[in-house]
C-alpha cells in the first residue's frame, strides 16, 4: 500500500496543469491535442443521431445566449493574462429534441440542451446559468481531469493486484478498493467540478450581462423537480440541490462585483422564448 501512495503521488505531481480560472493544480494526463479531435468527432456522431432543432425561437436563443458566455469568457481570459487559451476551442450550441433534463459540453467547447430541461429553466437568464456552467466544465477542462482520474484509479487497481500476492487479501482489495475507490474519490472529485462549474459559470453570466441571482432560482426548481428522485449526496456525482442554491446565493453578489469591472451595472430582463 505504500509503494501504491507512492506510485499515485508520483503520477499526480507529473502530469498537473494549472487552472487559469482558480489556479489550482488539476490532472492532465491527456492533452487536449489528443482530447479535442476525439470528443468532436463524438460530438458530431451524436448529432447525426439525434433530432436537432434548429431555426426555432428556442433554438435560436440557445444560441445566442452561448455566443454571449463564451465571450464573456475570453474577455475574462484576457483581462487576466490567458490571452490565446480558446485558440483550440471550436465552440457549438445545439438544442436537441429529448424530454431529458440535461444539458452537457463535451472538451473543447461543444455543447448540446435537450429541450426536456426548458421548461424548468423558464427563461433566458436560466438558459445563461446552465450554459456558464457548461461553459466553465469546458474551460476548467474537466473532462480530461475525469479521463485521468480514471486512469489513477485503474493503474492503482492494477498496481494492487500485481503488488498483493495473497489471494484473499486481493479479494479483499479488489472488493474494497472499488466502493472506496468511487464513494471516497470519483464521486466527491465529480461533484468538487460541478460546484467549481457553478462558481465559474455563474460569474460568466454576470459578465456576459445575465442576473447571476436567476442561478439559485434556477436549482430550486430543479430540486422541486427531482424531489424524492435524487440519491444521497455522497453517493451522487452531484452536489444536492439545496447544496447548490446555498453556494449559488453566497456567490451571487461577487459575480455581480466581477461583472461591474467589464462595465457590466445593470442585467438583462429575464427573457422568454
Amino acid at each position: 500500500m505504500k509503494k501504491l501512495a507512492f506510485l499515485s503521488v508520483f503520477l499526480f505531481l507529473l502530469s498537473c496543469a494549472t487552472n487559469p480560472f482558480t489556479g489550482k493544480k488539476t490532472l492532465a494526463f491527456v492533452s487536449n491535442d489528443q482530447l479535442f479531435p476525439t470528443a468532436f468527432a463524438q460530438y458530431d456522431q451524436f448529432l447525426t443521431e439525434n433530432k436537432v432543432e434548429t431555426g426555432t425561437t428556442r433554438a435560436n436563443m440557445i444560441q445566442r445566449v452561448g455566443e454571449r458566455i463564451a465571450v464573456a469568457a475570453e474577455r475574462w481570459l484576457d483581462a487576466n493574462g490567458q490571452q490565446g487559451y480558446l485558440k483550440d476551442y471550436k465552440w457549438e450550441y445545439n438544442l436537441v429534441d429529448d424530454p431529458a433534463v440535461n444539458a452537457w459540453c463535451m472538451p473543447g467547447g461543444k455543447i448540446v440542451f435537450y429541450t426536456g430541461i426548458l421548461d424548468v429553466a423558464q427563461n433566458e437568464t436560466a438558459i445563461a446559468a446552465i450554459m456558464g456552467h457548461e461553459v466553465a466544465h469546458a474551460l476548467a477542462n474537466h473532462g480530461q481531469q475525469r479521463m485521468s482520474a480514471g486512469y489513477i484509479q485503474q493503474g492503482l487497481a492494477v498496481g494492487g493486484n500485481i503488488l498483493i500476492k495473497d489471494d484473499k487479501s486481493r479479494q479483499a482489495f479488489n472488493q474494497y478498493y472499488g466502493v472506496g475507490s468511487n464513494v471516497l474519490g470519483m464521486l466527491p472529485f465529480s461533484r468538487a467540478h460541478e460546484n467549481e462549474s457553478d462558481k465559474i459559470g455563474i460569474y460568466l453570466m454576470a459578465i456576459a450581462g445575465y442576473n447571476p441571482d436567476e442561478a439559485a432560482e434556477l436549482w430550486k426548481r430543479m430540486g422541486a423537480k427531482s424531489s424524492g428522485k435524487a440519491p444521497p449526496e455522497f453517493l451522487s456525482t452531484h452536489p444536492a440541490s439545496a447544496t447548490r442554491v446555498e453556494n449559488l446565493q453566497a456567490e451571487a453578489a461577487r459575480a455581480k462585483a466581477e461583472a461591474k469591472k467589464y462595465g457590466v451595472t445593470s442585467f438583462r430582463p429575464l427573457g422568454t422564448y
